[in-house]
């Protein structure tokens, strides 16, 4: 047993209960009546920070939730590493679907139960803890380290571009690690270096001044949920494809190299669809499910509302309609001229009778980073001695906008390092983190920075 081994043995059940008292804290950035709760969080963190030895750690206020700064910078022509991560949480609702209260963590099978426990708390906290080991076991670190963690992640981070713009030499460093991506399964570490872009959007259809009688007026009148259904069903052709025109233009092919590995993976579609529930699953013709998710585009419709919906029948021609769209973004696609194209699909197609406004929201550009950096292939072999089995490398089909970001105004290589399973239910009920993740995990990273140590 390596000297880290026995040291996260001995003190398991001690850094098990430190966790459980992050995740106690309600961080949720959505709602503002937790507030209070966010900066208990950023206090929490700070202070976890100064206890392993950081030499400097300040909380600083931004214009919406605090970052968390940290520094070590004691190991002299070694590189520096700047570490990412976020103490903002997700809603919890539905409550009733939780089998313990989700700010009462619960060990079950293994398993961490808390929100927060695997997105992103349980994965920032480990790293708290891989460098608390160097310095209680050697008396220092291998290599220099700073922290930026936020409190806004789960909103669209709005306010970090322009923290990191401000402090761009402050965050200056060798190499971006976060921990804040999956696994590809269980026992399978993944070592993620491309990540989709995103932009959104609502649309709200208005026909008449008020909802009509469907027996007086039906058959005279436009039907707003008429109007918004025929809308969204021309955004898509019968094979998955996005009908907006444009929309494809700045996609860039996978290379041969990519789709082989892909394959490699031996993704099967049939147990993949019944897991779902599913008869079968769809989406755009010519390409392999992984691909579809990981490095092609998408439109999604994520809600439709209007007229009456509750029980019974109510026989009105809805005056309104609404639909909430996101996009998934690849390659060089900008999130802004995405929603331009949308746009004037929507100006193009709209019906007869009816008018559209539509909002803005949420928007994050693509990230996509060569695996073939020394910074990255020493992550592989972290995780080989870790895990005692080769990582895969693969991109992710979600959205962690500040990726991008970093890359582009710090211009510093991202390893995506994570240590979260793709059904640990983050964002729904009952989210949960493997323990046996969080053992092996916490070597990993420990390995990783003996191994960039010896970069030269």
């Amino acid at each position: 047993m390596t000297q880290f081994e026995q040291y996260f043995t001995q003190r398991r059940e001690e850094h098990l209960a430190e966790l459980k008292e992050l995740l106690q804290i309600p961080s949720i950035s959505a709602l503002s009546d937790h507030k209070h709760d966010i900066r208990h969080a950023a206090e929490w963190i700070a202070a976890a920070l100064q206890s392993i030895g950081m030499s400097k750690v300040e909380v600083m206020q931004t214009k919406g939730n605090p970052v968390v700064y940290a520094e070590w910078l004691g190991a002299k022509d070694k590189p520096t590493a700047l570490i990412y991560g976020h103490y903002d949480v997700q809603p919890v609702d539905p409550l009733h679907l939780w089998t313990t209260p989700p700010f009462e963590p619960a060990i079950r099978d293994g398993k961490l139960y808390a929100r927060g426990s695997s997105d992103d708390k349980g994965q920032t906290f480990m790293h708290i803890k891989a460098l608390q080991a160097f310095m209680q076991t050697t008396g220092t670190l291998p290599v220099n380290v700073k922290f930026c963690i936020e409190g806004e992640e789960e909103i669209g981070s709005p306010h970090l571009e322009e923290f990191v713009e401000t402090h761009k030499e402050l965050l200056q460093a060798d190499v971006l690690v976060i921990s804040d991506t999956t696994m590809y399964e269980r026992g399978r570490p993944a070592i993620c270096y491309g990540l989709r872009g995103l932009c959104a959007l609502q649309i709200d259809v208005k026909a008449a001044k008020g909802d009509l009688h469907s027996g007086i007026y039906g058959g005279g009148v436009p039907n707003s949920i008429h109007a918004l259904v025929e809308l969204l069903a021309s955004m898509h052709d019968g094979n998955g494809r996005v009908t907006v025109e444009g929309f494809y233009d700045q996609v860039k092919p996978l290379t041969e190299e990519e789709r082989e590995a892909f394959q490699a993976l031996g993704y099967d579609d049939v147990k993949a669809a019944a897991e779902l529930g599913l008869q079968e699953l769809f989406g755009e013709a010519g390409y392999s499910t992984l691909e579809r998710m990981w490095a092609r585009p998408t439109l999604e419709i994520n809600g439709i509302y209007g007229g009456f919906q509750g029980e019974g029948t109510k026989t009105v021609i809805p005056s309104e309609a609404h639909a909430k769209i996101t996009c998934r973004l690849v390659s060089e696609q900008n999130p802004d001229d995405i929603l331009d194209r949308l746009e004037a699909h929507i100006r193009k197609h709209t019906p007869k009778g009816v008018t559209i406004n539509v909002t803005r929201q949420d928007k994050g550009r693509p990230f996509v980073t060569p695996y073939d950096h020394p910074l990255i292939q020493a992550a592989a072999r972290a995780y080989e001695k870790g895990y005692g089995v080769t990582p895969v490398f693969t991109r992710m089909g979600g959205s962690v906008p500040i990726v991008e970001t970093f890359g582009r105004l710090l211009h510093v290589p991202v390893v995506l390092m994570g240590f979260g399973l793709p059904d640990e239910n983050f964002h729904a009920p009952d989210e949960h983190f493997h323990l046996e993740n969080f053992d092996k995990g916490l070597l990993t990273i420990c390995h990783y920075w003996e191994e960039i140590s010896n970069l030269k």
